[in-house]
């Protein structure tokens, strides 16, 4: 199969702050693709499909492997956090990027298709 990648786009009411955060607090490597149009290189991905009867809506979450170990990493960088909640599939919180957009924050317990040869 020739499709080589993902590229993943965040609606922002503030995309410079949003690309700030990106750039600054989570220190994700970027590109810039013209006119400050950062593109930015993520950790290996998953995708899971979800049913709905009434979402057409996408959600972007990040893993991580300890929950506890990041979330007071991004505490001490000014990062305001959900509580955490423990589902059956991971242990879960979230945050709000500058421009408004959710961000979903676990620890899996399941399987990660990452790790896939």
């Amino acid at each position: 199969m020739a499709i080589s990648g993902a590229h993943i786009i965040v609606f922002s009411s503030d995309p410079d702050a949003d690309r700030e955060f990106f750039t600054d607090v989570l220190e994700y490597p970027h590109v810039d693709a013209g006119h400050g149009w950062l593109i930015f290189k993520l950790p290996p991905a998953e995708l899971a499909v979800h049913p709905s009867d009434t979402s057409t809506a996408h959600e972007l979450y990040l893993t991580c492997d300890d929950l506890e170990e990041t979330t007071a990493s991004l505490r001490a960088r000014g990062v305001t956090l959900d509580e955490a909640t423990d589902e059956p599939w991971g242990r879960l919180t979230g945050f709000v990027l500058p421009g408004g957009s959710k961000v979903g924050l676990y620890q899996p317990f399941h399987p990660r298709a990452t790790e896939l040869d």
